[in-house]
């Protein structure tokens, strides 16, 4: 198991990991429905294989201004786990959490920035607790840190863990709407040993 890769991670068992980010992304949207109070629909969500270089460029440049979730995983495996949406889609957001609160235009304020840290929380934890179901591991969130920056200085936090990893890294795009049309992008980062445990878990036989 010491040799797995992802990229041989990623050839033989990809049909598993991409149900494992459909199942995630549904429970996700759910439980942003339930947040917003009202009816959230979401497109087919897209699972990739990209180089680091290049996830940057999908989120529009790395000069885009994203808003960044990132927790660290603990329990049975261990990792990090990051949750990344534009910033007009991150107002949006706010602005339907706060009841018009915090208009769409103005600055992020300590409320607004609390109200998207807590929507980052409860989308990936629903992804871990989707994977956590599937696998029957003990899977835990750490308390999220959320940054507003250019999409390319944000990624470069988990860049170590994903420079131990390769130069790839499977990301999960989600686009999601209820009046408009929200792009969210999701970046699960397992170590490699915790990536034989899920696969393990799923009854698939490591080659």
């Amino acid at each position: 198991m010491g040799d797995l890769t992802l990229e041989q991670v990623t050839e033989n068992y990809y049909d598993v990991l991409r149900e494992l980010g459909n199942i995630g992304a549904g429970n996700a949207m759910t439980a942003l429905s339930q947040m917003l109070q009202c009816k959230v629909d979401m497109k087919v969500p897209q699972v990739r294989l990209l180089d680091f270089t290049d996830v940057g460029e999908l989120m529009g440049g790395e000069e885009q201004i994203m808003v960044g979730v990132f927790l660290g995983v603990e329990g049975d495996i261990t990792g990090s786990m990051m949750f990344m949406v534009e910033e007009k889609s991150a107002r949006h957001l706010i602005q339907r959490i706060t009841m018009g609160m915090m208009p769409e235009g103005s600055e992020f304020e300590e409320m607004g920035l609390s109200a998207m840290k807590e929507v980052g929380n409860i989308i990936t934890g629903a992804y871990l607790n989707s994977l956590s179901t599937m696998t029957n591991l003990k899977i835990y969130p750490t308390p999220p840190a959320l940054t507003v920056d250019m999409a390319g200085a944000i990624l470069s936090v988990p860049a170590i863990q994903f420079g131990i990893l390769g130069d790839k890294i499977l990301l999960i795009q989600s686009q999601f709407y209820d009046e408009v049309e929200l792009d969210g992008y999701f970046i699960l980062i397992p170590d490699m040993e915790s990536y034989a445990k899920i696969l393990t878990a799923l009854g698939i036989p490591l080659i």
